[in-house]
């Protein structure tokens, strides 16, 4: 059995500090007219610090008891008290601190090696000074990459500026970022940034890097594009062109063409004027912009989706393949009518809750496969057994969570397109069923083959299980 008293000897180290007598070193700290001397104790500055452990190896030329003595300029005294308090006791307080003074101590701690005080000022200032440091993000990004060991501060401006890039883009500063920083943010899958914004400020960015440059590309030379080319040599790869419209393609990228690699451009190119085109392996897909405010869904978390369906709601879909990689197309949100998981998977609650609701969309996620089947509905849902007439259904299938393989199937027989009954769940033809032998019990039949719609929806017809399915009306 072991008990540990490190209360008591942290205090007694903190009284250590006050000693006029056993103390074997001395720090002169700060500079003029902020100067001030410190007395401690060399054994316990080594084993604390592998900073001043180094600068007291390179010391070790006073072999005759003379005391010895060391600078530390770039710290401000009144840091490094706080500082050797917790050297000495393990204590630290923030009471009395004003933000940019934890800002200081924490770059004086760093610069003394002090990992562990460095790690909790970085938490610190993150869990308790949010808004004091969106206040003051540039100081703050500024301060991140002073050092490799400020990890935790580099990420949350990493967050922060792909959370809220237009708090970033539009400061005044924005231009002043470094390039390590700028290619840290495009990079990101999560930046929520339309693509053609991302391109005009890059370009603001390079432009700023080189005054000398006109704004207008047309009076450019070739040197000026090569300038221009080098500034955002490291940039240019993570732009993701593919996913601009033809009209942003046209007057937003062909102008500056000569900036692009020519088999890039050739096939951004062809990507907009024949639609029948296969695009590359290696195109970047769509940043995830965030679902939130358009759709509360367990099953879907990818905007591709929404807009997919969106597009074929609005007939606008125009089979060009790169349709998944363009701008998102979200006029609708979708508001929650039942969760399988959270309401049953009975056909009474699918009609409590679904009924004589026009417009709806029905999304089923496939057990054991990464597969999400559904359908759209624009006339609503019955409870009284038969077919409903509409041109307008179509059954969807999508894999792995994203919209590049989608299969989207409009409605043949329109006679057919909707089927009602009370022991049934969202039906569309006979192509996907929902069924249950009583209205109260759970769904005991599920089916998918290619019956009254154009395409079918698996690669194998018949009986399958649903893990979750989701019903929305869109408005």
């Amino acid at each position: 059995m072991s008990t540990q008293f490190f209360s008591k000897l942290s205090q007694n180290y903190i009284e250590l500090l006050g000693d006029d007598e056993y103390y074997d070193i001395t720090i002169e700290v700060g500079e003029d007219p902020n100067v001030k001397i410190f007395r401690a104790h060399m054994n316990i500055l080594c084993y604390r610090s592998p900073y001043l452990r180094r600068v007291l190896v390179l010391n070790k030329e006073n072999k005759d008891n003379i005391l010895t003595h060391i600078k530390l300029s770039n710290i401000l005294p009144e840091n490094f008290q706080i500082i050797l308090k917790y050297i000495y006791g393990g204590i630290l307080s923030l009471n009395e601190q004003d933000n940019l003074e934890i800002i200081k101590v924490m770059l004086a701690a760093n610069e003394l090696l002090l990992q562990e005080l460095v790690d909790y000022l970085q938490k610190y200032l993150i869990e308790n000074k949010t808004e004091w440091m969106e206040q003051h993000f540039e100081l703050i990004h500024r301060t991140s990459f002073q050092s490799n060991s400020l990890s935790e501060l580099q990420q949350y401006c990493a967050e922060f500026m792909a959370n809220s890039p237009e708090k970033i883009f539009k400061s005044l500063d924005f231009t002043s970022l470094p390039e390590k920083s700028l290619v840290q943010l495009i990079k990101r899958d999560d930046l929520q940034m339309k693509e053609v914004e991302v391109w005009e400020h890059l370009l603001k960015w390079g432009l700023a890097q080189n005054p000398t440059l006109l704004l207008d590309p047309d009076t450019w030379s070739d040197e000026d594009f090569r300038t221009m080319e080098n500034a955002l040599q490291h940039c240019l790869p993570l732009v993701r062109f593919f996913g601009l419209s033809s009209k942003e393609f046209l007057q937003k990228v062909r102008p500056y063409k000569k900036l692009l690699k020519r088999q890039l451009y050739e096939d951004l190119l062809n990507s907009h004027l024949d639609p029948n085109s296969e695009p590359t392996d290696d195109i970047l897909l769509p940043r995830n912009l965030k679902i939130d405010g358009i759709i509360d869904s367990k099953i879907v978390n990818n905007l591709n989706i929404i807009s997919t369906i969106s597009r074929q709601i609005d007939k606008m879909v125009i089979n060009n393949k790169f349709d998944h990689l363009r701008d998102l197309y979200l006029p609708y949100k979708f508001q929650l009518l039942l969760r399988g998981s959270h309401d049953g998977f009975t056909p009474k609650k699918f009609h409590e809750l679904c009924n004589d609701i026009p417009y709806t969309v029905t999304f089923i996620k496939v057990k054991g496969t990464d597969e999400i089947l559904g359908g759209y509905n624009p006339i609503i849902w019955k409870s009284s057994r038969g077919w409903n007439k509409t041109k307008d259904s179509f059954i969807f299938s999508f894999k792995n969570n994203n919209a590049k393989d989608a299969i989207i199937s409009n409605v043949e027989n329109t006679k057919c397109a909707i089927y009602h009954g009370n022991n049934n769940g969202p039906c569309f033809g006979d192509d996907i069923v929902i069924f249950s032998s009583k209205e109260s019990t759970n769904y005991s039949t599920i089916v998918c083959k290619k019956s009254y719609y154009e395409k079918k929806m698996r690669d194998k017809d018949g009986v399958f299980s649903i893990e979750d399915y989701e019903v929305f009306q869109i408005t």
